[in-house]
């Protein structure tokens, strides 16, 4: 079962359910062993692990994954090893992503003409200052 590391922790770890190996480079989609029913009006986001991207380069290629409510189907993570010499060796039962659960409010679109002005306006990348 996913489960949370540390008590107040927004990720419940996802585990391989499988033993891989991913040459540097190498994308694979790695299956959990898990399903699950997530309430309509929440989804599941499915993010790289902090720990394992810092000391064996393993990463999501689709960072993060979608998981709707709707879905029941098996969550598998699309890993890839961005180390570019090392082979990264995941074994069964290993932490592979973390899964977060939020709420997805349903929103009701509209066509304008022009919207609000805001402080920011159209300020994009880098539009706050550096650093």
């Amino acid at each position: 079962m996913p489960a949370y590391a540390y008590p107040g922790d927004a990720g419940l770890d996802l585990r391989s359910s499988v033993d891989i190996e991913l040459a540097p480079f190498q994308r694979a989609l790695i299956p959990t062993g898990i399903a699950m029913a997530i309430p309509e009006g929440y989804a599941g986001f499915v993010l790289p692990r902090s720990g394992s991207a810092i000391k064996h380069g393993l990463s999501l290629v689709n960072a993060p994954g979608l998981i709707d409510s709707s879905y029941r189907g098996e969550i598998k993570a699309i890993a890839i090893n961005l180390d570019p010499e090392n082979v990264l060796r995941i074994q069964r039962g290993d932490r592979v992503a973390q899964l977060v659960i939020m709420a997805t409010p349903l929103v009701t679109l509209s066509a304008q003409e022009e919207l609000e002005a805001s402080e920011r306006g159209a300020g994009g990348f880098g539009s706050s200052g550096s650093a």
